[in-house]
């Protein structure tokens, strides 16, 4: 075979089998192949090593599904007590890691929804309008996990269950169940 034919088929097998090089297949890194969840009041934090990955800038996505806890204040500065609960809120976070810090196709991950909008306009869990309602804690009842490698390109997706609401502090293990696609 000639060279120039060496390096034509050299060419067509990196096109064909180079995208395999990227992201081909993409897990939590065993032991812990469930993300780690920490309640931090108003925000959900999700942590984790990822293996399978390939040389490119990934993007993780987090959104997490809550019971929110609210007050409601009237316009005098006065809280009425606690039980106005808005409906179920959904915060969303995310992290950009570089392709620099990815090693051997495995990088950690450590990336922490924002805060619910807060207070709610026009207080619609108040007595009226001309209260201020402020979510005062969150119980997350889910979270997903989504891993994108390049940007754009979902390689991941874990998404996990709460048995039961989280309250503030680390989520034990035994509470969450996770699935991955």
């Amino acid at each position: 075979m000639s060279m120039r034919n060496k390096a034509v088929c050299a060419a067509a097998f990196l096109l064909i089998f180079g995208a395999s090089a990227y992201a081909a297949n993409v897990h939590l890194k065993p032991p812990n192949s469930t993300p780690t969840f920490t309640d931090q009041g108003l925000v959900l934090n999700a942590a984790g090593t990822l293996a399978g990955l390939g040389n490119e800038d990934i993007a993780i996505l987090l959104a997490a599904t809550a019971n929110p806890t609210a007050s409601c204040t009237n316009p005098s500065g006065n809280t009425q007590p606690p039980g106005q609960n808005p409906a179920e809120v959904t915060v969303t976070g995310s992290q950009a890691i570089p392709a620099s810090q990815i090693k051997n196709g495995t990088v950690s991950f450590n990336v922490t929804t924002q805060p619910p909008v807060t207070p709610l306009a026009g207080a619609p869990d108040c007595p009226n309008p001309q209260w201020t309602e402020t979510i005062t804690d969150m119980a997350f009842t889910s979270a997903t996990i989504t891993i994108q490698q390049p940007a754009g390109t979902t390689v991941l997706t874990v998404s996990c269950q709460f048995i039961k609401p989280t309250t503030n502090g680390p989520v034990p293990a035994s509470n969450v169940v996770c699935t991955s696609s």
